[in-house]
C-alpha cells in the first residue's frame, strides 16, 4: 500500500510508523507504575496502545470491549511479553452506564486509592455511510448517541476515579478536521461531540490533560468497512498512535493541553512550536471569530458563578 502522505501537515517531518522520539522504552517517557484504562481494547489501536504502554511499564490496564475473547488474547499477548503487568479485562457494553460504572469500579473502586492515571477513550462505530438523505434518520441518530454515549458514560466513571495530574485521549477523527461532506455524517457530528465533551472534563478539572486525536489512516475492523485505506490510497502503522498517545501522556506532551492533534505529526517539531501552541489558539478546535478576549470573560463567568 503506498505511504504517500495524502493530507496537509502542519510539522515539517511526517510520520506512517512509530519512531524513537515516542518509543515507550524512552525513560522519560515512563510510565511505571501508573494505572491505564482503554475501551475498544480488544483489537486495532486499543490492544496496540495497551502493549505500548505495557511496554512504558504501565503497572495495571484495564481493557474495556463487548467481545470478551479478544480481550483474554490481548491480555495474553501483554503478560506474555511484560510478566509483571496486571491486566484486567471486563466485557461491557460501553453504551450502557451501568456495565461502565461497574467495570470502573472493580477496576479502580471510588473508596480506593488506586486512581486512574490514563483513559485511552478507543471504542466507536461507524455508523451508516452513504448520503445524508438516503439515510434513514432513525438509524443515523441512534449511531450518534451510540458514539457520543460510549464517551459520556467513559467520562462520567473516570473522573471520580481519576488521579488529579491524569490523562484523557480521545481517539477522534480526521472527520473532526476534514470537511468529508455528507458520506458519514452520523460519525462526524458525534466525533464533534465528543471532542467538545472532553474539552469541558478538562475545563472543569484542570489537572487532567485531555487530547483529541485522528490515530491515522490504520487497518482498523472499522475502517476496513467504510474502506478507510483504500480511499485514501494510503495507511499508517498501528503502533504509530499507539506510540504517540504514550507520548502524551507524559509530561513532554502538557504544552499540548486541550489540542487535536494528529499522531502523524513529528513531537519534536511541535516542541519547537511549544511557546506559540501554548500562547494561541493553535490545533484547539473551536469557533473562530469571537470577539477577542470574550471567550474568557464567558468562562470565568460560568467557572465562578455569583
Amino acid at each position: 500500500m503506498p505511504r504517500q502522505n495524502p493530507f496537509p501537515s502542519p510539522t515539517k517531518n511526517w510520520h506512517s510508523t512509530a519512531y524513537p522520539a515516542i518509543s515507550p522504552t524512552r525513560p522519560e517517557l515512563s510510565q511505571k507504575g501508573k494505572t491505564v484504562l482503554i475501551t475498544g481494547g480488544g483489537t486495532g489501536i486499543g490492544a496496540a496502545t495497551a502493549h505500548a504502554f505495557a511496554q512504558a511499564g504501565a503497572s495495571r490496564i484495564a481493557l474495556l470491549g463487548r467481545r470478551e475473547q479478544p480481550l483474554l488474547d490481548t491480555k495474553a499477548s501483554i503478560q506474555k511479553e511484560c510478566p509483571g503487568v496486571d491486566v484486567f479485562t471486563a466485557s461491557v457494553d460501553v453504551t450502557k452506564s451501568s456495565e461502565v460504572a461497574k467495570a470502573f469500579e472493580s477496576f479502580a473502586p471510588v473508596a480506593s486509592e488506586k486512581k486512574i492515571n490514563v483513559v485511552v477513550n478507543n471504542a466507536g462505530v461507524e455508523g451508516p455511510f452513504g448520503p445524508f438523505l438516503e439515510s434513514s434518520p432513525e438509524e443515523a441518530v441512534s449511531s450518534l448517541a451510540i458514539n457520543v454515549s460510549m464517551a459520556w458514560n467513559v467520562a462520567h466513571a473516570f473522573i471520580p476515579r481519576a488521579a488529579p495530574d491524569a490523562t484523557v485521549i480521545d481517539v477522534n477523527s480526521a472527520a473532526s478536521h476534514l470537511n468529508i461532506g455528507d458520506a458519514a455524517a452520523p460519525y462526524t457530528v458525534a466525533k464533534w461531540a465528543n471532542i467538545r465533551l472532553w474539552q469541558l472534563v478538562g475545563f472543569n478539572n484542570p489537572g487532567i490533560a485531555t487530547f483529541s486525536t485522528q490515530p491515522g489512516v490504520v487497518d482498523t475492523e472499522l475502517s476496513r468497512r467504510v474502506d478507510g485505506v483504500e480511499s485514501f490510497n494510503y495507511e499508517d502503522h498501528v503502533s504509530l498512535p499507539a506510540h504517540f498517545y504514550v507520548w502524551l501522556a507524559s509530561p513532554e506532551a502538557l504544552f499540548l493541553k486541550g489540542k487535536f492533534l494528529w499522531a502523524n505529526w513529528d513531537v519534536d517539531d511541535l516542541k519547537a512550536q511549544a511557546k506559540e501552541i501554548e500562547e494561541t489558539h493553535k490545533y484547539s478546535v473551536e469557533l473562530i471569530g469571537y470577539p477577542s478576549g470574550g471567550s474568557d470573560k464567558i468562562e470565568s463567568a460560568f467557572a465562578n458563578p455569583q
